[in-house]
């Protein structure tokens, strides 16, 4: 029997991985309230579609600092791709250069972002490469630098730099599982010195001076990835960011967050036009996407789905994950009547939650 949804595909995978894998893969902080409210969220947003429109099959492709893309649907950053499946970001390199989209690569890859790079360019006939790199800066700001000029070297042609971690979030799946370390012969290779493999450093220390530090050492574009506050959003912009991510970190690092697609309104307000917003967390459907572009995201990000379509199939489970969703977003703008991704505002949408407690009361 086929795979209908990405729900099915996460039973696949569940199916085919370590129980401490799947739990490393699927798990949040603490209670994980923010890991189920990122998903639960989209279901008290409604759709409501205009008809007779006449607009034709929408148009999905789009150009997101300066990498031109085939839809609204980006790999999100997440980390160890080869516990999953033994190609790891390799496979997940050639599926998002097939299918024509960015592929945000974690610093914490289990491949060295030059092997990606090489992949990617294999695998695509495009002239730029979508191939941005994930960042979390370190107290080292000597070996921040030569992390960022590797990646530079590698042909990426933007740094998301994830800022909602100066500690590391307490994940009690892993905990209780014994998760704290890479099976033997993985790492994080593009942590990898001449003197061996370092170790990812955080620190509360971290501050927008960092920023400012980052912007004078490249010029990469800067997007910064975990801004959940208004009033951040504004300092991102004045600090020379070039695109915000609004993130909760799938609900891995603080919990009771509010979920992503909640906070992202007061956020696409507070940047007013000067620069994209993309948004991450609980997508799972098309019609996720589509509520998302409705509230001004220019784009999404995917985490967990990349990684249940490579343990189930390797490239071609990525491919089959971002086919799906492709699918779902073109039939549910045609259904909604938008001729692009871009012709989609908040009037299409209307909250549910009223409804749902009027029914659960009577």
């Amino acid at each position: 029997m086929p795979t209908l949804s990405l729900r099915e595909l996460e039973n696949e995978a569940r199916k085919c991985l370590d129980h401490a894998i799947f739990d490393y893969l699927a798990g949040g902080a603490d209670d994980e309230v923010t890991l189920r409210a990122n998903e639960a969220a989209f279901r008290n947003i409604g759709l409501l579609p205009r008809v007779l429109s006449g607009v034709g099959r929408p148009r999905l492709s789009l150009t997101l600092l300066g990498s031109h893309i085939s839809m609204p649907v980006l790999i999100a950053p997440t980390a160890f791709h080869r516990i999953a499946h033994p190609d790891g970001e390799r496979a997940t390199a050639r599926a998002a250069a097939a299918e024509a989209t960015i592929l945000i690569l974690s610093m914490a890859s289990t491949v060295p972002v030059e092997e990606v790079a090489s992949e990617m360019r294999s695998g695509t006939e495009a002239l730029n490469l979508n191939l941005w790199c994930q960042l979390y800066l370190q107290p080292d700001l000597q070996f921040t630098e030569a992390i960022v000029r590797r990646f530079e070297a590698a042909g990426c042609s933007a740094l998301v730099v994830t800022v909602d971690s100066p500690v590391f979030g307490r994940r009690e799946r892993d905990l209780r599982n014994g998760f704290e370390d890479l099976p033997p012969g993985l790492c994080c290779e593009n942590l990898r010195q001449a003197g061996g493999v370092r170790a990812i450093a955080f620190s509360p220390e971290f501050s927008w001076r960092h920023i400012d530090w980052l912007r004078r050492v490249t010029s990469l574009k800067i997007v910064l990835k975990g801004i959940l506050h208004p009033a951040d959003a504004e300092l991102a912009v004045s600090h020379g960011a070039d695109a915000v991510i609004v993130s909760n970190h799938g609900g891995r690092q603080l919990d009771t967050v509010p979920a992503t697609i909640d906070l992202l309104p007061a956020i696409v307000d507070a940047i007013g036009g000067r620069i994209p917003v993309l948004m991450d967390g609980g997508i799972r459907r098309g019609t996720d996407v589509v509520k998302a572009l409705a509230l001004g995201a220019s784009a999404v990000g995917l985490g967990r789905p990349v990684l249940w379509g490579l343990a189930v199939g390797g490239e071609a489970g990525v491919r089959q994950v971002l086919e799906m969703l492709r699918s779902e977003v073109d039939r549910a703008l045609t259904l909604c009547g938008c001729s692009s991704a871009s012709d989609i505002s908040r009037d299409l949408l209307r909250p549910r939650v009223v409804e749902e407690r009027c029914v659960l009361s009577s």
